[in-house]
């Protein structure tokens, strides 16, 4: 099944090799799809297939099954690779970032912060230096935090509107972070230590929310917009260049993958499932591990 593009803002006709198409099948995941991310090889893990708590691998030709399954009510969120190959996990529920080793299973806490609301979504740079959203979604509140390779967690900032989609730019100087009650995106200027700065807006959505969003290696945000149904493609500058819209209306996180890079993957939370499309340019952090 393909689907059509909303056109570019000039008037142009879309690029049809992005139509997205299903990658699994409906149903394959709870209603808590979320967190895709891809391995070295071309895998595709998501937290929550078949049933809460899990981690799901899915092959590049779109064969899943359960990869792990999380301990102690544990259940997952945002996930990421870092330069080892661990998976890095958000544990929303016990307040952790879980670390796994790819090649025997083994499952430890990375980091532990109590005073989070929840460790959400999570971005990575090349130092491993993990960004987590961190939102209070009664109250529409949220902080960012930076976790450390050795664990230590930092508070980079406090009473912001509920932060969801985190990102670092391609050269590792932006910090973006959305907020999904509010539809805005913050860009923040990020030093070489991890702290952030000269907190600006990047876009403000008028309708519906956000979710996960990920950058490609031209410093392109694509932002999942939550109720719509689609994928924002925003310029680092700020211009929505280009709209992708998918058969889900409640798509809730990205990743790139595929052999160059260009093919994201969709988690969506009102099919249960995930798409897939190719796209103009490689992931940032598909780049950064090559």
């Amino acid at each position: 099944m393909t689907l059509s593009m909303t056109e570019c803002k000039d008037g142009s006709k879309p690029d049809t090799s992005m139509n997205p198409v299903v990658f699994t099948p409906a149903n394959s995941f709870t209603s808590g799809a979320e967190g895709p991310a891809v391995d070295k090889d071309g895998n595709v893990y998501a937290v929550n297939f078949e049933r809460e708590g899990t981690i799901g691998r899915i092959t590049p030709d779109g064969k899943g099954s359960v990869f792990i399954e999380l301990p102690n009510g544990s259940i997952g969120n945002g996930i990421r690779f870092n330069s080892s190959g661990d998976m890095l996990i958000a544990d929303y529920t016990n307040h952790n970032v879980l670390k796994v080793s790819m090649a025997t299973k083994e499952l430890k806490v990375h980091a532990h912060e109590p005073t989070m609301n929840q460790p959400n979504d999570i971005a990575i740079d090349s130092r491993d230096r993990i960004y987590a959203s961190d939102p209070n979604w009664a109250a529409g509140t949220g902080n960012i935090w930076r976790i450390d390779p050795d664990g230590k967690v930092t508070l980079l900032e406090k009473d912001m509107g509920t932060t969801n989609g985190i990102e670092v730019s391609p050269d590792e100087k932006t910090l973006y972070v959305n907020e999904s009650v509010q539809r805005k995106v913050w860009a923040y200027d990020l030093s070489d230590s991890g702290s952030v700065s000269n907190k600006r807006l990047l876009i403000e959505f008028p309708d519906f929310g956000m979710d996960g969003m990920r950058c490609d290696q031209e410093g392109n945000l694509y932002i999942t917009r939550h109720g719509k149904g689609t994928i924002a493609i925003v310029s680092p500058t700020g211009a929505l260049l280009k709209e992708i819209v998918l058969a889900g209306k409640k798509p809730s996180n990205i990743a790139f993958g595929g052999a160059d890079g260009r093919r994201i993957y969709v988690t969506l939370q009102d099919t249960k499932n995930m798409e897939t499309a190719l796209v103009e340019f490689p992931g940032r952090e598909w780049r950064m591990r090559r």
